[in-house]
């Protein structure tokens, strides 16, 4: 989309002309007017897809001169790097125009801070910690704020700063609200909620241009921790389809745990890679595992395989689990395209906290993993329920209510799988005639 259909005004067109921008990118297109027009919305986009650049954008537009001491703006982000990073794209946009803007970040002594506050700021990008602090020391004024922003609020929720946002929100009464996060899920949900009303949730996708080709994905979306545990025990007791595993976890302490939990299986049934304990039941090599016959389960930690020179051969395992999503989205997808012709099915679990480096792979793959329900009889760790919001979806005034982030699905989210007999006896097949 050219940027001229963004309708901005030419200093910030040709502001971003010089910077590189050719065309407007698709979330800009579809939040522009909005925050131009004053509403509250809550945009959700992959990594690189442009939120940042939009309401900064979006702001430029808004802002107008004046002389108040107060801050116009207030952007909330997870890290100093973000604040810098953030300041710089204003700098970069904004052209010859003055605008008064500052960071807040760091810890220590915040008297220089709260002069510079006083010598009249427009706009103030800060962590939450940091820009709550001041505002308890009086340093930063909230009356005449007209914009409070959280940018990557995945990750403010993924840090714990969830109540300083809430609290400034609140303290800041009637303002406009954007939030830019790269996924919703119900804690970002229960921040949101203490202080946005009817916003509008506006979603792009930005899939790579062409599928790998992959095994058969699956994905189970689980509360927490526990509840994985529990949902793997459920799965592997179905030992005549999940004869032979790997199940990959992210810490050798993690593979140490889970190894403890799963107790009740004949004993070597579940085993370690390369164990942290010598009196633990383990193998020092994959191979080992696979000749064993009673051997049925081994549990992988990714780190013990990042100083490796070589992949870990998983021919002949039909079955590989991901406990948890890799650190590193490489070491999921070597796993997982396709390089022969054998049949393999890769489960994944994923929590709310994950699903950010779970669209990343997604970017990659070109797809969107399916979604599984879960069992019916499988015991699950209650989490907190977040409060009701109303809110409004973009393309309906009539869809049905539900939390302050909520959304319909989208068809490429929706779950299309259900764990009964048939996918069971698909799997079968595929272990039989893999």
């Amino acid at each position: 989309m050219s940027l001229d259909k963004l309708k901005l005004s030419k200093p910030l067109i040709s502001a971003m002309t010089d910077a590189g921008y050719i065309s407007a990118k698709e979330i800009q297109a579809k939040t522009m007017s909005r925050i131009i027009g004053g509403q509250d919305i809550i945009a959700v986009g992959p990594e690189g897809s442009g939120k940042t650049t939009t309401y900064v954008l979006g702001v430029l537009m808004k802002l107008k001169y004046s002389t108040d001491e107060a801050p116009k703006v207030l952007i909330l982000v997870p890290d100093q790097e973000r604040v810098l990073a953030v300041i710089d794209q204003f700098r970069t946009l904004s052209g010859n125009r003055n605008l008064r803007i500052m960071g807040l970040y760091g810890t220590g002594g915040m008297e220089e801070t709260v002069l510079e506050l006083l010598e009249g700021i427009d706009i103030v990008v800060a962590t939450p910690p940091r820009a709550r602090a001041v505002y308890l020391k009086l340093g930063l004024n909230l009356n005449r704020l007209q914009i409070f922003i959280v940018d990557d609020a995945e990750l403010i929720v993924k840090q714990g700063m969830q109540l300083p946002v809430a609290e400034l929100a609140r303290s800041a009464g009637k303002v406009q609200h954007l939030i830019f996060t790269t996924v919703v899920h119900d804690k970002l949900n229960l921040m949101i909620d203490q202080f946005m009303n009817f916003p509008v949730t506006l979603e792009v996708e930005e899939l790579g241009e062409s599928k790998a080709v992959t095994h058969e994905l699956l994905l189970y979306q689980v509360p927490n921790f526990k509840t994985k545990i529990s949902l793997l025990d459920s799965l592997l007791r179905d030992d005549e389809v999940f004869e032979k595993v790997v199940v990959f976890v992210n810490s050798r302490l993690t593979a140490q745990k889970l190894n403890q939990t799963l107790v009740s299986y004949k004993p070597g049934t579940i085993s370690v890679l390369n164990p942290l304990f010598f009196d633990e039941e383990g193998f020092d090599h994959i191979e080992d595992f696979k000749d064993t016959p009673g051997a049925r389960v081994l549990i992988v930690a990714n780190e013990g395989l990042a100083a490796s020179a070589a992949p870990l051969d998983l021919s002949s395992i039909p079955f590989i689990f991901h406990f948890e999503i890799p650190e590193k989205k490489e070491q999921f997808l070597s796993r997982v395209v396709k390089s022969g012709e054998e049949e393999v099915v890769a489960i994944t679990f994923a929590t709310d906290m994950e699903l950010v480096e779970l669209r990343k792979i997604e970017a990659s793959i070109g797809f969107k993993i399916p979604v599984m329900d879960l069992p019916e009889d499988l015991i699950i760790e209650k989490a907190a329920k977040p409060a009701k919001v109303k809110t409004v979806k973009e393309d309906s005034l009539d869809a049905p209510k539900g939390g302050g982030a909520f959304h319909d699905k989208k068809e490429s989210n929706a779950k299309t799988y259900n764990y009964g007999i048939g996918q069971k006896a698909k799997m079968t097949m595929k272990k039989k005639h893999g």
